[in-house]
């Protein structure tokens, strides 16, 4: 067996030069004959001496130094065996099959398993079976639970024909058969650390009074310092019970710090402060009402401050009573169940006019546009910023790509006989040709850049400006120069007109403007019958001074008879839903503008007595458009966020993708089920 064993590498080399220093010999004795032959003979002599002797020498040693190598190989296997079977890393080796063929002292005292243990080894780990050891796909990595114990294992395949080579005296066919290398780490502490570590970062969150001053405003200013005492000790109160530093950094604001590991029991209370601060009553007819912001998961603490500040603005912007939990771009909201109080004071309108002016007279030119399938709530309130930038000496578009019937009688109105341009509506792509770095582009009536007319307009420009009276939800137009969301106004053509009147001293509208801004706010109220409050009436009454005509306007807004009898067949079939909500679907075939219709008939549902909510569902250009109405006590703008829509707390709506009308029936059942069952909504 010795004699078939032939030396490689370097080692052969090391054993040959004797042999090559011979032929280097041979070479240097050749020219010696030449200058004297007997000097030449002798050292020819001395060669064949020397070559005798080193050929002895090699051939009588070389099975010696053989034993010496095949000894050494045999000490060193022993000790890679040994220090393997010591190895501080339980470790197994598996078959083909999974079975196991070896398996060391660490794995034996984890697992129980010796090596006379040649089962399989998912006797000891039922989720590693042979088809998953023999998958060609299947992770590195698995995590298991044993005993109580949680164990990561890494599994390496090793194939017969990596680890032969090409040996001289071993040859093995070619197989797609392995070994499995089976490493078992207990990550059981290691995952309490890190749980252990998680539960210990700090949270920031603000907590912020919604209607201080209102509040304060209600009631006899001897009992104003108890209104504020008790308010304080109701919020010191609840956050003391998870050990959290509360500091009040301004009347109506606090800030607090506590550990992560609360905020599940924040969560799983619904934060209950929301509700428990309602409950403070020294005589105020105005219910207090909190909003929270918590930031959490930021890489630093400046980060998750950053998170805090968006969640609480995010919070403000839904109309405030609510809690947003922010956790890098994933938000979740909690409460709003409240209606907004809507402010009596107009400074905040002042204030967002005399930007809006300086915004539209640093620009070139002003894109306004509102959302797709353009209401008469959005035409109104780009008319009444077209009115602005006019008058302000900027040139300005309204952005329209398939007007409807609603909006089509309101658009007449404005032609190039009366005065206004022929391009002061125009399409997407007409929009886009004008739009530079230097163009203010308006958004109106929506706060969603996938619901604008056309989102690529915002990519376009630098200063973006939006208005809008629906609530903020996760998808946002980013880094706008002015935003002015209002959730408690009626509409944004009421937003408009209040800052209308502060955009340039004298400025007038003419009767068609005043007339179209004026059923932007009729439309959205139902005849001022839903969300209206005192600056909705005031907004009205300034735009009936500027020559607004109820009965143009009632003109302009009648439906044709098929909408009508769309509308009337959709109340005819609607399906009452646990006895309070009323489902229905309008039919939209022979109707030019079916999701107005469907407005329109989720309005007239709640005329019936005992319904509380109403969902009318209209298929339309591939869409499922879901329009939901409620009076107060449904607050169906968190069912409607469910589905990935939103809007108001009496008004709201959402957008269904690749399902039927019947799918998205049962989706909306599903939703209410939930919801009720977790106490979101009272039925």
């Amino acid at each position: 067996m010795k004699r078939n064993i032939r030396f490689k590498g370097k080692l052969r080399n090391y054993l040959y030069w004797p042999m090559f220093l011979t032929v280097l010999l041979i070479m240097m004795n050749i020219p010696m004959y030449f200058y004297d032959i007997y000097c030449g003979m002798m050292v020819s002599g001395f060669i064949c001496v020397y070559f005798i002797v080193e050929m002895v020498f090699f051939y009588k040693c070389r099975p010696l130094l053989v034993n010496e190598i095949i000894n050494y190989a045999t000490q060193y296997a022993t000790v890679q065996k040994r220090l393997l079977n010591e190895f501080e890393i339980p470790y197994a080796l598996l078959d083909y099959n999974g079975k196991i063929l070896w398996v060391n002292e660490q794995f034996s005292e984890l697992t129980g398993a010796d090596r006379n243990y040649h089962k399989s080894i998912t006797s000891l780990f039922s989720s590693i079976t042979k088809e998953f050891l023999q998958k060609n796909e299947r992770p590195k990595e698995v995590y298991v639970e044993k005993n109580d114990r949680k164990f990561r294992i890494s599994l390496n395949r090793i194939y017969f024909d990596s680890i032969a080579g090409e040996g001289e005296f071993l040859e093995i066919a070619s197989s797609e058969e392995f070994l499995t290398a089976f490493y078992l780490f207990d990550v059981t502490e290691l995952n309490r650390y890190m749980v252990e570590n998680q539960e210990q970062k700090q949270i920031t969150a603000l907590v912020y009074i919604d209607n201080y001053d209102e509040a304060l405003d209600s009631i006899e200013d001897v009992k104003r310092s108890l209104l504020i005492a008790l308010i304080d000790r109701k919020v010191n109160q609840y956050f003391s019970q998870i050990d959290a530093l509360v500091r009040k950094i301004e009347k109506d604001k606090y800030f607090v710090v506590f550990k992560y590991k609360y905020l599940k029991t924040l969560e799983e209370n619904k934060f209950r402060l929301l509700e428990d601060v309602k409950t403070v009553k020294v005589g105020n007819e105005m219910a207090v009402t909190l909003s929270i912001g918590i930031g959490i998961n930021g890489d630093s603490y400046n980060e998750n401050y950053e998170h805090t500040r968006a969640a609480i603005d995010l919070a403000l912007g839904r109309g405030g009573d609510q809690v947003v939990v922010k956790e890098g771009e994933e938000i979740t909201y909690y409460g709003g169940k409240a209606k907004q109080v809507s402010r009596n004071t107009r400074v905040k309108a002042r204030v967002k006019a005399h930007a809006l002016r300086e915004i539209i007279v640093s620009r070139e030119n002003v894109i306004i546009m509102g959302h797709s399938l353009t209401d008469v709530d959005s035409l109104g309130a780009g008319i009444g910023i077209y009115c602005a930038a006019h008058v302000l000496g900027k040139k300005a578009q309204i952005v329209i790509n398939n007007p409807t019937s609603s909006v089509r009688p309101l658009m007449e109105c404005f032609s190039v006989d009366k005065g206004y341009p022929e391009d002061l509506f125009i399409d997407s792509e007409t929009a886009l040709e004008m739009t530079s770095r230097n163009t203010l582009v308006m958004v109106v009536d929506t706060n969603r850049p996938s619901y604008t007319e056309c989102p690529q307009l915002l990519e376009r420009t630098d200063t973006i400006v939006v208005f809008d009276h629906h609530r903020q939800g996760s998808e946002v137009i980013e880094n706008p120069l002015l935003s002015y969301i209002e959730p408690y106004a009626s509409s944004a053509c009421e937003m408009v007109a209040e800052v209308l009147q502060y955009v340039e001293d004298g400025f007038k509208l003419e009767a068609c403007e005043a007339d179209c801004i004026y059923a932007g706010i009729l439309i959205d109220t139902n005849n001022f019958m839903t969300k209206t409050g005192v600056r909705t009436f005031e907004a009205a009454a300034y735009l009936k001074r500027s020559g607004a005509d109820v009965t143009r306007v009632r003109k302009m807004l009648r439906n044709d008879m098929a909408a009508y009898k769309a509308r009337a067949e959709a109340v005819r079939r609607a399906e009452v839903y646990r006895g309070v909500f009323a489902i229905s679907v309008c039919p939209g075939e022979e109707v030019e503008s079916p999701t107005v219709a469907g407005a329109q008939a989720a309005d007239e549902l709640l005329n019936i007595i005992g319904i509380k909510a109403s969902f009318v569902l209209t298929e339309y250009q591939g869409k499922i458009y879901v329009s939901s109405r409620s009076i107060d006590e449904i607050n169906v703008q968190l069912i409607m966020e469910q589905l990935g829509g939103g809007g108001h707390l009496n008004v709201a709506g959402a957008q269904l993708k690749d399902c039927t009308v019947e799918e998205a029936k049962r989706i909306i059942k599903r939703t209410i089920d939930e919801m009720l069952s977790k106490g979101d909504i009272e039925q």
